[in-house]
């Protein structure tokens, strides 16, 4: 996985993101995600490069493209089974095939018609998307939404054997972040978020999302 350069939006830009964006440490080829594990889990998918036998396939599995997002649900690695924090690079081909094969998590009248329509889009769906508010360095909400991506059945399955590239522990650069905010370092703690930059998607691609 490559350890790319950071820098966060300044004020400003912030203020003007649009309320659905996806924003991403990205490269041409990949998507880094974030999920949160116990250590035993999370380090072994760390070392191997893949998650271990006794990872649920059965389950949906959530992945977050914000860092700051991961660190609010995460408690910045304390919260009990989310000690070890991982970067999962992943293919952008099987990132965006569920986008495409994804439904909301709720029900919007005006993209599913009826609320038995949605439920049966949602039943159907390999994947689905929730908006949540972004998080600021002191884990506070910001006006625009950061996408979390849910994965189950055959996406899970994708996800788990064909898209992952990399693994990465991050809970040492968590840390790291998390000291420097409890010491009022702000800067300091900007400096070392990872680069997410808006992910370009085709017009029309989220349409069905938002």
């Amino acid at each position: 996985m490559n350890d790319q350069s950071v820098e966060r939006l300044p004020d400003l830009a912030r203020e003007q993101e649009p309320k659905f964006r996806i924003r991403a440490l990205h490269t041409e080829d990949t998507v880094t995600v974030y999920q949160a594990y116990r250590p035993k889990i999370g380090n072994a998918a760390a070392r191997d490069g893949r998650f271990p036998s006794s990872w649920s396939r059965e389950r949906m599995t959530w992945i977050k493209p914000s860092f700051l997002w991961m660190m609010y649900r995460c408690g910045w690695a304390t919260k009990e089974n989310q000690e070890t924090v991982l970067a999962v690079e992943i293919t952008r081909e099987g990132f965006e095939w569920a986008l495409r094969n994804a439904c909301l998590s709720h029900h919007v009248p005006a993209l599913h018609g009826d609320h038995d329509a949605w439920k049966r889009q949602l039943k159907r769906s390999p994947a689905r998307v929730q908006w949540d508010p972004e998080r600021d360095l002191h884990l506070a909400p910001l006006p625009h939404r950061s996408l979390q991506l849910g994965l189950a059945g055959e996406a899970t399955a994708r996800y788990a054997d064909e898209w992952i590239v990399g693994i990465r522990d991050v809970t040492p650069l968590a840390k790291e972040i998390h000291a420097h905010v409890r010491a009022g370092e702000l800067d300091r703690a900007a400096e070392l978020l990872p680069r997410e930059r808006p992910y370009p998607v085709a017009d029309g691609a989220l349409d069905h999302l938002r």
